[in-house]
Parts: structure tokens; C-alpha cells; sequence
């Protein structure tokens, strides 16, 4: 990893004959890089890496970073958009049970797959929510939009019971979802097994 004393130097790449495609090419790679640096050092755990560790990791210079990204913001703002791709990627899946309560039971297995993998930049998104507009608009769109999925697959007499449809709701989100994991301290199974049982007694 490149040290530290080396951030504020752009010397990452090789001279190169100066044309617009280079620069393009260059300045593409560069942000991928970042974001990937950025995306490697929260699902480490770091739920809130520093913009010099950012750059140490995708061996760029500190003022790259920067004129990719205008501030640390932005680059939650990147991940945030990351998460929400995810999960829209798994929500868009065709379901293979023609019943709805099968349906619905496919829903805890995606889902929980889902949260799993992008857990680490989710919490490290809410980290960050109470200061950025962004994120706070990001996390109400993915919930709406996962609302809008789960009422789609529900008969009308269900999605239209209140009681029964916010129950549901709060059992398949992501907030449940950690909350077995982290809090109640189970195993990927076991949390899926609890939320599992708990939607088929609310639907039977």
C-alpha cells in the first residue's frame, strides 16, 4: 500500500502523450479505483474511512480524490447508489412460486441475501444520513421502492390491511434484518429461519 507522505503527489501513472482520450481513459480509471478503494475499506469495517486512506488504497493522490469527488459526501453518495443497484438487481428477479405466500416466503431469501452482502456500506451510509441530504433522499427511495415490490406481490385484501401490510413491511427490511444479525447475535440461517416463521404465521 502506498504510504501516506505520498498522498498529496499525483504520481500514479507513467507519462503518457497528453491526448483526450488518454486523459479520459486516465480520469475513468481513477474513479473507479477510488470508489472501489472506498467500497473495499467499509466492508473492512471501517464504516467511515478518512479521504487519505481512501487514496492510500486506490494508489492515487489526495488531490485525485478530490477532483473526482468534491467531498467525502459524494463519494457516500456513490456508494449509496452502489447499495440501492444491489438490491434492485435482487428485487427484479422473476420469482419461480406461483403462490403468493411462496412468493412472499421467496422474498425473506432474497432480501436477507441481499442485506448481507450490502450491510457493511449500509451502515456505513446511515453513519452519514444526519448530515447528507443525499443519503437521507437515497434510503427513503430504496424503502419506498421495496414497499412498492412487497405490495405488488400481495392479493388486494392484504395489501390493503394496514395492520397486516406494515407488519410485513418492517419484517423484510433491512433494519429487521441487522437487528437479528447484529443485536440478537444469530447465524445467517437461523436469522432467515426467524423471519421466515414469523411471515408464514402473519400470512396463513
Amino acid at each position: 500500500m502506498a504510504n501516506v507522505e505520498r498522498l498529496t503527489m499525483d504520481t500514479d501513472y507513467p507519462d503518457e502523450p497528453e491526448t483526450q482520450d488518454g486523459r479520459r481513459l486516465r480520469s475513468q480509471d481513477s474513479r473507479k479505483r477510488i470508489v472501489q478503494a472506498m467500497l473495499e475499506l467499509v466492508h473492512g469495517g471501517d464504516v467511515s474511512p478518512a479521504a487519505d486512506k481512501v487514496a492510500a488504497r486506490a494508489r492515487v493522490g489526495l488531490r485525485t480524490v478530490f477532483r473526482h469527488f468534491k467531498d467525502m459526501d459524494s463519494l457516500y453518495a456513490e456508494m449509496a447508489e452502489t447499495i440501492e443497484g444491489e438490491l434492485r438487481q435482487v428485487a427484479l428477479q422473476p420469482f419461480t412460486a406461483e403462490d403468493w405466500r411462496e412468493r412472499v416466503v421467496e422474498i425473506v431469501h432474497r432480501r436477507s441475501g441481499a442485506f448481507e452482502r450490502v450491510g457493511p456500506f449500509r451502515r456505513a451510509s446511515d453513519a452519514h444520513r444526519h448530515r447528507s441530504p443525499f443519503l437521507e433522499a437515497s434510503a427513503a427511495r430504496l424503502a419506498a421502492a421495496l414497499r412498492e415490490l412487497l405490495r405488488a406481490v400481495l392479493p388486494p385484501e392484504v395489501a390493503n390491511d394496514l395492520a397486516t401490510f406494515e407488519a410485513l413491511d418492517l419484517l423484510l427490511s433491512f433494519e429487521s434484518w441487522m437487528r437479528l444479525r447484529r443485536e440478537q447475535r444469530l447465524g445467517v440461517d437461523q436469522a432467515r429461519a426467524v423471519l421466515e416463521s414469523a411471515v408464514r404465521k402473519l400470512i396463513a
